[in-house]
């Protein structure tokens, strides 16, 4: 007779009790994993401002491509508010801030307690008065950009006529940088005259108001050159609504709506910042940065601008241009 002996279970089981605990652990695993996901903070203007909606998404999306979570904040160019958003951005345990700043001198202080957070700055579009606290400041050149609009603008004026400027926020570096870039190339035409200019404070509503106060005062002008594209819209909507269209207006940023006016034939031209460029560059020095420890690329950084008029506006997608 044949005797009958139990199979010894104590092996499978622990084997299956293994199998068990490393399941549960992998999928304990997985959320961590996806927790210690570094965070990429991203504080600009108002992204009802085309252009900075474009810098925000730029960075928005080269971050996340390279595995990163992100968050978008924004200061609306006031101070305090971009303090707060530093604050916010050090409490969530950013590992790096990408920046379009709201002052050049107020910025200073909130890029200086990042730093001593151990959170480095990219800054994008606006440089601030200093040196050594941002990791790196990625800005067009403001400077060539304004000689390239001012040399137009000269251009389609037939180098002679009345005209006046609206400058950007005061507090902007930028405007201060591209409004001596107009004075600087338009001075060399004596028969050209300024006889007006206001700050519009990068604003489309102000700059209609201002337009409007100015031409009653100056209503033989000939031409207004705008510090951004912003509030050449809204200078030629003033133009425009007093029965002055044909006046000649050039703008600077490179927005979609100003490339969709030369095309009617309304504004004339405009100076194309490379700002998806800019803030793909700061993210990936950024990236760079967190994984070597150090930067491969100096502070102060800049890109040529590029002018786009009548004759190459067909080529021109969303703040880019086709070579």
């Amino acid at each position: 007779m044949l005797k009958y002996t139990p199979l010894k279970r104590k092996p499978l089981v622990r084997l299956l009790t293994t199998l068990a605990l490393l399941l549960i652990t992998g999928a304990m695993i997985q959320p961590v994993l996806a927790q210690q996901k570094k965070l990429i903070a991203i504080i600009v203007p108002s992204p009802e401002n085309p252009f900075f909606k474009a810098l925000a998404d730029a960075a928005d999306a080269k971050a996340k491509s390279l595995g990163y979570d992100t968050l978008i904040l924004v200061h609306n160019d006031d101070p305090v508010k971009q303090d707060q958003l530093f604050d916010t951005a050090i409490a969530r345990k950013a590992a790096a801030i990408i920046l379009d700043n709201a002052g050049a001198d107020a910025t200073i202080a909130a890029v200086t307690k990042a730093k001593k957070a151990g959170i480095p700055s990219f800054l994008v579009d606006r440089e601030i008065n200093a040196t050594g606290v941002a990791i790196a400041q990625l800005v067009s050149n403001n400077y060539q950009g304004a000689t390239l609009g001012a040399e137009e603008f000269a251009k389609v004026m037939g180098e002679e006529g009345d005209y006046v400027e609206l400058i950007g926020k005061e507090t902007d570096t930028n405007a201060g940088i591209r409004s001596k870039g107009y004075n600087d190339t338009l001075s060399q035409y004596p028969k050209l005259k300024k006889v007006a200019s206001q700050s519009a404070n990068w604003n489309q509503a102000e700059a209609f108001q201002k337009t409007q106060t100015i031409i009653q005062q100056f209503p033989n002008i000939k031409g207004l050159i705008s510090g951004n594209d912003t509030m050449a819209l809204g200078a030629y909507a003033a133009l425009k609504a007093a029965g002055k269209g044909q006046v000649i207006v050039v703008g600077f940023d490179g927005s979609p709506d100003v490339a969709e006016s030369i095309k009617a034939h309304e504004i004339r031209a405009t100076v194309l910042q490379p700002v998806v460029r800019l803030s793909e560059m700061a993210v990936e020095q950024a990236d760079h940065y967190l994984k070597a420890g150090k930067a491969d690329q100096p502070e102060k950084q800049t890109i040529d601008c590029v002018l786009i008029n009548a004759d190459n506006v067909n080529n021109y997608s969303a703040f880019s241009l086709k070579e």
